[in-house]
């Protein structure tokens, strides 16, 4: 947790914690239980991010420590409360800090998607929340004409949402693991995972081998690591090498498909971002910038580009 030179006092977090939270109530409803609460110096908590997940409320600080002043504020206000650490050599479960003890799996919602959750399975709960609006996005984009790959997927959400909208999707992802989480997470929306592909593997390898048997979708979403090291200890970096990655997917690209090219490396900016893309690209296209969910009020640290071959 990053200090405060001056110490505040428990109305005063209380006082912070309340405006957040009703900043962001319209957000909160019988479709979506699962959203940022409080977004660091956004929300004026520099350090400190509270999410709800399914209704249980984790906080998260940027350091080993939490106060325990605002310990004791959330243990009033959480139905369940957890805490993590935002540390890259952390990368434990959320710790149980109060109220109900949470199964080992979950449902939380999203504009009315179900997704299985989980603060028992390491880092991560089961959804990116701040990529609501990109799959609300999809959704809308899709239909039963539309065929969808993601990439990087995951537990698979933005292909619960395409399917959703009736589009055919591919999952595909390195761990096996994910995938049976994604395919959960079809039967959690009464959605048949057998009308629908997996795919185990390297994003890379695979885009490739689409490429050679001319496969191609009307949707390719691209979210990989910032950073990553393949079996045979080749290294992706962000900055350096997502080029190299939209380059690939735009010969899996149908005529008039979309890519949704994600990335949260902060060392680069969406106008730098933007560039690399555009430089994989020849002939007519558009490039539409994206914002983050208004739940995440500190910083755009998430670069979304649509890009459009139409």
């Amino acid at each position: 947790m990053i200090e405060d030179p001056r110490p505040m006092s428990t109305s005063r977090l209380q006082q912070i914690l309340t405006t957040a939270i009703q900043k962001r109530a319209h957000l909160l409803d019988d479709s979506t239980n699962s959203l940022r609460l409080l977004d660091g110096e956004g929300d004026g908590l520099p350090g400190i991010y509270l999410e709800s997940y399914g209704g249980a409320w984790l906080v998260s600080t940027q350091g080993p420590h939490l106060s325990q002043d605002l310990k004791n504020t959330l243990r009033e206000m959480a139905p369940s409360l957890y805490w993590k650490r935002l540390d890259q050599h952390q990368k434990e479960s959320p710790i149980h800090l109060g109220g109900t003890i949470m199964p080992e799996y979950f449902t939380g919602t999203e504009n009315g998607v179900h997704c299985r959750l989980s603060f028992q399975s390491g880092y991560s709960q089961g959804i990116f929340l701040d990529q609501r609006e990109n799959r609300a996005k999809l959704r809308a984009l899709s239909s039963p004409d539309k065929t969808v790959l993601n990439t990087f997927a995951y537990t698979g959400v933005f292909s619960v949402t395409a399917a959703l909208g009736g589009a055919k999707t591919t999952t595909l992802d390195l761990s096996q693991v994910y995938l049976d989480w994604a395919k959960e997470n079809f039967t959690l929306n009464q959605l048949d995972p057998d009308a629908h592909y997996f795919c185990k593997g390297d994003t890379f390898h695979w885009l490739k081998r689409f490429a050679k048997q001319d496969r191609t979708f009307d949707f390719i979403i691209l979210d990989p690591p910032t950073f990553s090291r393949d079996d045979k200890g080749k290294v992706f970096r962000a900055e350096r090498d997502y080029g190299k990655l939209f380059k690939l997917a735009l010969a899996c690209l149908s005529k008039n498909g979309m890519i949704l090219a994600c990335t949260n490396a902060r060392r680069i900016s969406t106008g730098d971002f933007k560039k690399q893309l555009q430089a994989m690209t020849a002939g007519p296209g558009k490039f539409q910038a994206a914002t983050m969910p208004e739940d995440f009020s500190e910083s755009p640290y998430l670069k979304s580009i649509w890009y459009s071959r139409r």
